[in-house]
């Protein structure tokens, strides 16, 4: 009998779909249980990568962690094991076909009732009742619950009212899908709610899915709703272990009202600096003014309280170079590179964070591990990579700037008139560059702290000057603003000549210029810095989330305002950008 009708033979014996696939990927040979699998007649000598769409490479290679693989054909689906048989040029490969149908949909009806466990939470609960006549509140109360109720229903979630703004819910991993293929409608239906309050009705969502058991799905659920809360709310937020999803965000967030827990952590801030040795200030790489003005008000609360203040600065870009240079001609500032500041940090240091809330973007973050004492102060929405256990975390992204924080804090924190000059004006320069001088983000308070800031002596004619910059710098600028190509749904888009020193800052005011050009709803302008790298700012008008868009990039902000550093080039971002856009 040949070798042939003798492999025949036994493939015969064996309940399995089988083929043999010879060097060049080629069919040799099958058994008649290969028809469950390929409807084909005859596939013998056919191509076994077109067959299956798997590379007799990739079927042998064992070091992927996976020993299988699973394809879906004629309705079934089948997981593919091989083995090779032979020696030399001459060896053959056999493969398997296992039926795992009954499996897999086993598996997916286990994943699908799975339980998940949602947050929900009415944002600005108590402005919005505050600002609504008695006879009215009941009105909008009921009609609240009614949409989340019925979206619940719709389902089949068990939901709980933990308080006037709170409710948790249980509901089968099943629906997930179909809420974020619907985007979360409840999120537009709530916002359509009318109220007497100047701001629309808003939820915040946390969803947490696939935790090994009730308590760590709803610890994800927790951790989802903190960092939709700390990104302003209107938004819902999946945690699958650590993979995080965002959706929705299309309000600016709304400012608090009261000012309690600006004096509540003004008293915590002022324990910490007493209870500490000295204090380490820094902010993000390559500061900006907000970062340096906050730094400046953190350092004299320090001062004020008898205790070694630093702050932590290695390079300073062409938009700090004059308050900089004024800064350290006054010989009052202690400012110090990262060597010098890992050498003085230990357990007996608090190290406070300005103006981000991300390790990756602090100037140093090797300081996070000499200590335990660490204070975080920002405005940003909150990102998923923020700093854990801080000792104290202030992140409020109502604010306009990390100095309107900081200068609501030292009224609560120290006597009247604590500030010199020149920490007044760093701290409104630091409000004005971040609201695009009040234009955009600002509210009663960011008025009420600039209003603090001038009755402190901030000249706002030295506060301009600040703002000055070099001819060339202008002239690249002008040429950015000329070379503006506009894309359709009003955006509006640049790229900077050459590699500049403040290409951050420059960046960052061509797109406010071209938000001026009547049309434009979102600008987005790259351009190199002097080391090479690309640095990118959007900014809007509020009806696209530009940091939405940012943070695909890696970067982030605010709805209106954001940035990011990439390693592609200005035009490469530029493109990246608009398909994220379009998508």
């Amino acid at each position: 009998m040949s070798e042939i009708l003798l492999e025949k033979e036994i493939f015969s014996h064996i309940p399995l779909p089988i083929c043999v696939v010879n060097a060049k990927g080629k069919i040799v040979s099958a058994n008649e249980h290969i028809s469950n699998v390929f409807i084909y007649d005859g596939i013998e000598n056919a191509d076994f990568f077109a067959l299956t769409g798997i590379k007799v490479a990739v079927l042998l290679n064992k070091d992927q962690g996976e020993d299988y693989h699973i394809i879906e054909r004629n309705g079934k689906q089948f997981k593919l094991q091989a083995e090779v048989i032979g020696q030399g040029e001459e060896a053959s490969l056999l493969v398997f076909f296992y039926d795992i149908t009954n499996y897999e949909n086993l598996k997916d009806r286990y994943n699908d009732e799975k339980t998940c466990v949602c947050r929900i939470n009415i944002d600005n609960y108590d402005e919005l009742i505050a600002s609504t006549a008695p006879e009215k509140r009941m009105d909008i109360s009921t009609r609240v619950d009614k949409a989340i109720r019925q979206w619940a229903s719709k389902i089949s979630g068990s939901i709980n009212k933990l308080n006037n703004s709170q409710y948790i819910m249980y509901f089968q991993n099943y629906y997930v899908s179909g809420m974020i293929e619907n985007k979360f409608a409840i999120l537009d239906e709530v916002r359509q709610i009318e109220t007497e309050a100047d701001f629309p009705m808003s939820l915040s969502i946390g969803i947490g899915v696939g935790g090994k058991n009730l308590v760590v799905t709803e610890d994800y659920a927790n951790a989802a709703m903190d960092l939709a809360l700390g990104r302003g709310g209107d938004q819902a937020v999946i945690k699958r272990g650590s993979k995080i999803e965002y959706y929705g965000g299309k309000l600016q967030t709304v400012e608090k009202g009261n000012k309690g827990k600006s004096r509540v952590v003004a008293h915590a801030l002022k324990q910490l600096i007493e209870q500490s040795k000295r204090v380490v200030i820094m902010g993000h790489t390559n500061p900006d003014m907000d970062c340096f003005g906050a730094a400046l008000g953190i350092y004299r609360l320090c001062i004020m309280y008898g205790r070694e203040a630093y702050i932590v600065l290695n390079e300073i870009n062409d938009s700090l170079e004059a308050i900089y240079r004024q800064a350290r001609e006054t010989d009052t500032y202690n400012f110090i590179n990262n060597k010098k500041a890992e050498s003085i940090t230990d357990k007996e240091t608090l190290v406070v964070l300005v103006d981000t809330h991300r390790p990756s973007y602090a100037e140093n973050a090797n300081l996070f591990t000499l200590t335990d004492k660490v204070v975080v102060i920002d405005h940003h929405r909150r990102a998923e990579d923020c700093i854990e256990n801080a000792t104290l975390s202030y992140i409020e992204s109502y604010a306009s700037s990390a100095a309107e924080l900081v200068s609501e804090i030292i009224q609560y924190a120290a006597p009247k008139k604590t500030l010199v000059k020149l920490e007044a004006e760093a701290l409104l320069a630091g409000m004005t560059i971040d609201t695009n001088r009040f234009a955009v983000k600002t509210g009663v308070r960011t008025f009420e702290a600039a209003a603090w800031l001038r009755r402190a002596g901030a000249d706002t004619t030295e506060v301009k000057r600040f703002f000055q910059t070099n001819l060339d710098a202008f002239k690249v600028r002008a040429k950015s603003i000329a070379a503006a190509e506009f894309h359709d749904n009003g955006i509006a888009t640049s790229i900077s000549e050459g590699c500049n020193e403040g290409a951050q800052v420059l960046n960052s005011q061509v797109a406010d210029e071209l938000l001026n050009i009547r049309g434009v709803r979102a600008s987005f302008v790259a351009g190199r810095t002097e080391t090479g790298k690309t640095v990118i700012s959007a900014r809007s008008l509020g009806e696209l989330n530009v940091q939405v868009i940012m943070e695909k990039l890696g970067g982030g902000g605010h709805l209106t305002t954001a940035g990011a550093q990439v390693d592609c080039s200005p035009e490469e971002v530029i493109s990246k950008v608009l398909d994220i856009i379009k998508n």
